[in-house]
């Protein structure tokens, strides 16, 4: 079985647009004179907001290629190596990387997959915490914001796999911080599970300039943006002098054919704010300092996390179109074979 992109999107992204279908029987072994292969049995896929990027044909090249009408979606997983010809990969070993949304995978040059060194740890969170949200959570928090003890930290769509973890860094940072979320459910896990100082509902705020004077009423040092549009334009009215911005991804605009214009950018200037974007595979050279300290926090019961599984790579399409629909609490895990 496998996950295909049936057509380019343009617009709201439907369960329509992929196509699950049956493979034939599959050779578990690296094909004859194949060197430096592996061939996996994926166990758990990862659904990210950045993938409906992929699904959209583009003029000029984004930092990830575009998926392909007629073959198989891509994205971040854990795996279980069941045969190898390449030294550093051993069968039975567990890896997490960039793989198909298929049940098995042959991957040449896995040099971009990491060991699971932890497996005592859910094999799950190496979709989140200990994978590529994970890192991507501490990297813009600690290395793009550079918070200090005390600053007042502001995070969007905060109780995805991304947001839930910023807010907990923050936290053991001794920041003061405040989540949105878009349901009722969610921001109660915000202040109850993740332990945020506050959180609202964005969708039940007329005007979110005012919710954030409300909660802000000193004003935001660092934002963390994953949302972008209309809670963008608020922040930047709401931001202290020499605040700073990691820009994570802004998944309001994902599904948009024209992208929202933003007003206030004048405020990056008049408030001396430092506004920075980044991709996470550019940090990834540290990965394994990340794991040892986050695994650490996790046996401590420092940091916690919450995951919303789906089970069955039928319904993969489903899981992910919830993304974008605000469906998912917590990081959306997609389980293909639980070995």
């Amino acid at each position: 079985m496998k996950v295909l992109l049936k057509n380019y999107v343009t617009g709201k992204a439907t369960e329509r647009d992929m196509e699950v279908v049956a493979t034939e029987a599959v050779e578990l072994k690296v094909p004859e004179g194949s060197k430096d292969t592996i061939v996996l049995k994926n166990l758990y896929l990862s659904c990210d907001p950045y993938m409906r990027s992929r699904m959209t044909k583009h003029d000029t090249p984004s930092y990830v290629p575009d998926f392909v009408p007629g073959e198989i979606i891509v994205g971040y997983g854990v795996s279980k190596v069941v045969d190898s010809t390449h030294p550093d990969f051993k069968v039975g070993e567990l890896v997490w990387g960039m793989i198909g949304w298929e049940e098995y995978s042959l991957i040449s040059n896995p040099q971009n997959f990491f060991k699971i060194n932890h497996p005592e740890i859910p094999l799950s969170h190496y979709t989140g915490i200990l994978g590529m949200p994970g890192v991507t959570a501490y990297v813009g928090f600690h290395e793009i914001a550079a918070p200090k003890k005390g600053e007042y930290v502001f995070v969007s769509a905060a109780a995805g796999a991304v947001g839930q973890l910023v807010g907990q860094f923050a936290k053991l940072m001794g920041c003061y911080v405040v989540g949105s979320a878009g349901s009722d459910e969610k921001v109660e896990l915000l202040k109850n599970k993740f332990g945020f100082d506050d959180a609202f509902n964005y969708k039940k705020e007329s005007d979110l300039n005012l919710a954030l004077q409300r909660f802000f009423p000193q004003g935001i040092d660092i934002y963390f943006e994953n949302v972008g549009g209309a809670m963008l334009e608020a922040v930047l009215e709401n931001m202290r002098l020499h605040g700073r911005i990691a820009t994570c991804g802004m998944i309001s605009q994902y599904n948009l054919v024209e992208p929202d214009g933003i007003r206030n950018l004048l405020q990056i200037v008049a408030k001396r704010i430092r506004m920075e974007g980044f991709v996470v595979f550019d940090y990834f050279a540290n990965y394994y300092k990340f794991e040892e300290m986050t695994v650490q926090y996790i046996k401590e019961g420092k940091i916690t996390y919450v995951e919303d599984i789906v089970e069955g790579l039928e319904n993969a399409p489903t899981a992910l179109i919830g993304l974008y629909e605000g469906r998912n609490i917590g990081k959306k895990v997609v389980v293909v074979s639980r070995e």
